[in-house]
C-alpha cells in the first residue's frame, strides 16, 4: 500500500466486483475506504468460492484494506447513519440505484460539495451485468476458432469479467475527476458510470465500432489469431502450445531469427511478390501461409530449446498456463514485487496479497493489508466520523441497527 491518499476519506455501498474494485484501488493507494454493508453482508458476501468455514475468498480480495462498517440497511434508522456517514466523509463510491435510500439528492441535502460516483448497468436504468453487456457488445461472436461456421457457431463468453474491472478503474479515475474538480470550483458532483457504456464506449474507443461500420459486416472469427498483426498460438514436439506477437520489426525478425525461418520467408516472399518486413499489413494478408511455416518449424525444438532461442532475440511470448500452474509461478508472483506477504486474512488462509498495480520506486509501497471482517469498525467509524458516545452506540447495537464484527460467527451452521 501506497500513503498517496491518506487524508482521504470514502464511503463505499457496494457488492460484487466494479464497484468495491474502485474503492480496492483507492484503498491500496492510502485512502480510508469504508465500506458499509447489510449486517448480515451484502448481496457478494457469500459470493463462491469459500473456504470450508465459509469465507468468500472474493470478497476477502476485493475488500483488502478496507474498514466495515455493518448496518441494518433495511431499517430506517440504519438507513439514515448510512446517508449521514457518507455525507460526513464527503465522498461515495455505490452501485445502488439512484432511486435507493442512497441517492445522490439525499446525500448532498446534507452536503451541498458531496461527490457520489455510481455505477449502473445501463444509462436508461435497465440492469446489466458484465457478461450480459459483454454479449450485447458482440465479442462473444468473434471468438472462437476459425473454421467454425458463423451462421451455427454458439457464442463463447470469456471467463474474465473484463469490464466489471474496467468499470471499477474507470470509476475510481471519474472520483479523482471529481475531488479535482472540487478542489478548484468547491462544487460536489454526481457522477453515473453505466457498466455499458462502458462495454459499448470501449468498442467505439477502439476503433471497432467504426470498422464494422465502415464494412458492413462482421469480422470474421480468427481463432487466437491476432487482428490486424501476424500472432497466434503455436505447439512445440514436446506438446508445449505458447502465444507470439510479432507487432513491431524487431518483433518480426526476432522470431524469424528464432524460428528458423529466413529462407522459407524469402520463398514465400518470393512466390506471392510480398516483402513482410514492411509491416502488418502483408503478414496478417499472407497469414495462413505464414502460420504453417512458423508451425512446421515449431514442432521441430522443444519448448526449453525455442523459448530460449525466443529471449535470445527479444522476442514476445509465452507459454500457455492453467490459473493453477500461474498462481505458482515463482516469476509471476513469487519473485514479483507486486505481491507482498499473506496478512491476517479473515479467512484464515494464507496466500500471496497484491500492492498497488503502479509500481513508484520513489516511494515505499508497504504491505498488503487485510481485508476486514464485517463490521470489525463499526464503532471506531461511528464514533470518529459521526461524533456518536459510546453509550449511543450501545443502543444502536441493542436495537440491532448496527452490528460488531463477524469474526467468531460460524459459517458452518449457517
Amino acid at each position: 500500500m501506497y500513503q498517496l491518499l491518506n487524508d482521504l476519506s470514502i464511503v463505499e455501498v457496494s457488492s460484487f466486483v466494479a464497484s468495491p474494485t474502485a474503492g480496492l484501488y483507492c484503498a491500496q493507494m492510502g485512502a480510508e475506504v469504508i465500506r458499509v454493508d447489510h449486517k448480515a453482508g451484502g448481496l457478494d458476501y457469500d459470493r463462491y468460492m469459500l473456504t470450508k468455514e465459509g469465507r468468500s475468498l472474493s470478497w476477502e480480495n476485493l475488500n483488502r484494506a478496507k474498514k466495515s462498517v455493518a448496518l441494518d440497511l433495511r431499517s430506517g434508522e440504519g438507513r439514515e447513519l448510512c446517508v449521514e456517514l457518507a455525507a460526513k466523509t464527503g465522498q461515495c463510491i455505490t452501485n445502488l440505484p439512484e432511486k435507493s435510500f442512497l441517492s445522490h439528492a439525499a446525500m448532498e441535502a446534507k452536503r451541498s460539495d458531496m461527490i457520489s460516483v455510481r455505477i449502473m448497468g445501463w444509462h436508461d436504468g435497465r440492469q446489466a451485468m458484465d457478461f450480459t453487456v459483454n454479449a450485447a457488445a458482440g465479442y462473444p461472436l468473434m471468438t472462437g476458432p476459425e473454421e467454425w461456421d458463423p451462421e451455427t457457431a454458439l457464442p463463447i463468453s470469456q471467463p474474465l469479467p473484463a469490464w466489471d474491472f474496467i468499470t471499477g478503474a474507470y470509476s475510481a479515475f471519474a472520483l479523482m475527476t471529481a475531488l479535482h474538480n472540487r478542489g478548484v470550483t468547491g462544487q460536489g458532483s454526481e457522477m453515473r458510470v453505466p457498466l455499458g457504456d462502458v462495454a459499448i464506449g470501449t468498442l467505439a474507443n477502439s476503433g471497432t465500432m467504426a470498422e464494422m461500420l465502415y464494412r458492413g459486416s462482421d469480422r470474421e472469427r480468427l481463432g487466437n489469431a491476432i487482428w490486424g498483426a501476424f500472432g497466434r498460438d503455436f505447439q512445440t514436439k514436446c506438446g508445449t502450445r505458447f502465444m507470439v506477437a510479432a507487432l513491431t520489426p524487431k518483433q518480426w525478425t526476432g522470431l524469424v531469427a528464432a524460428f528458423g525461418v529466413a529462407d522459407g520467408i524469402a520463398a514465400l516472399e518470393a512466390e506471392l511478390g510480398v516483402d513482410f518486413n514492411a509491416g502488418d499489413r502483408p503478414r496478417f494478408e499472407n497469414r495462413h501461409r505464414l502460420f504453417d511455416l512458423f508451425q512446421a518449424a515449431a514442432q521441430t525444438y522443444d519448448y526449453e530449446t525455442l523459448s530460449g532461442r525466443m529471449a535470445t532475440e527479444g522476442c514476445t511470448f509465452e507459454k500457455y498456463r492453467s490459473h493453477h500452474e500461474a498462481s505458482n509461478d515463482p516469476v509471476l508472483v513469487t519473485q514479483n514485487p507486486l505481491f507482498g506477504p499473506s496478512p491476517a486474512n479473515p479467512s484464515g488462509f494464507e496466500y500471496p496479497a497484491t500492492r498497488s498495480f503502479a509500481n513508484m520506486p520513489e516511494h515505499e509501497a508497504g504491505n498488503p493489508a487485510p481485508a476486514p471482517f464485517l463490521g470489525q469498525h463499526s464503532e471506531e467509524v461511528l464514533a470518529e466520523k459521526l461524533g456518536l458516545s459510546s453509550g449511543a452506540i450501545a443502543k444502536l447495537i441493542d436495537a440491532g441497527t448496527v452490528a460488531l464484527s463477524d469474526e467468531n460467527a460460524d459459517y458452518r451452521n449457517r
